[in-house]
């Protein structure tokens, strides 16, 4: 195994970009969100024929350095709007996520990873989710000057833009169907921590030896 992923799928308010992060510091690897979607915003503005290109252009150190450049969001947003579709940005996205996947461990939050990368033997796919009860309060207590009734709106237009999302660039497949990763956790019940622990024992089973030796690497046991 010469490096791993994990994707991570999750609710709003769930915590699962949270566990995201974990995992990374954990394992000393970097987290992927909102900077793919930006690299692939920028790479879809340029010409067609650099469009076509790109999957013999692009390389894993370039992407790298590219998504390492760009700033990190660090609080939940949301999503307020209805989902429209852009398969050119989408299929940036897709070729930064494949290109990611063949050259360095990382976490990838979100943009249909797992359905990107479902066919490759070094990935491990989460759902994160929790009942309505965590989530509002996980959102209220992250976003300044919000109100019960609009953190309620903002998780509800969340999930179903990403439903959407997913939905629609899969081909009509589910994005809370469990068959589509190894774990799915309900957050509420587990907490952050527990479900870092759990992914890391997926981890340990999944790839064995090559896992256990990347965790003495960087002066780990487990």
């Amino acid at each position: 195994m010469k490096n791993f992923v994990i994707t991570v799928a999750r609710g709003f308010g769930s915590g699962g970009r949270a566990i995201a992060a974990k995992l990374a510091d954990e394992l000393n690897i970097h987290s992927y969100d909102n900077r793919i979607l930006t690299l692939a915003s920028q790479y879809s503005g340029y010409p067609e024929h650099y469009f076509k290109e790109a999957d013999e252009t692009l390389n894993g150190s370039l992407i790298t350095k590219q998504l390492q450049a760009l700033p990190k969001r660090h609080s939940p947003t949301g999503e307020l709007s209805r989902f429209t579709s852009d398969d050119r940005l989408f299929e940036y996205q897709k070729i930064i996520i494949e290109k990611l996947a063949v050259s360095e461990s990382c976490v990838i939050v979100g943009k249909c990873a797992d359905y990107i990368l479902k066919d490759y033997d070094n990935v491990v796919s989460i759902y994160v989710e929790a009942p309505r009860s965590y989530t509002l309060r996980r959102v209220m207590e992250r976003m300044d000057d919000i109100t019960v009734e609009e953190a309620h709106h903002l998780i509800t237009k969340t999930d179903k833009y990403r439903a959407d999302y997913y939905k629609y660039y899969t081909g009509g497949n589910y994005w809370t169907n469990p068959v589509n990763y190894d774990l799915t956790f309900n957050n509420a019940r587990l907490g952050d921590d527990r479900c870092v622990k759990l992914v890391l024992e997926c981890m340990k089973l999944k790839f064995g030896d090559d896992f256990k030796e990347y965790m003495k690497s960087i002066g780990k046991d487990i």
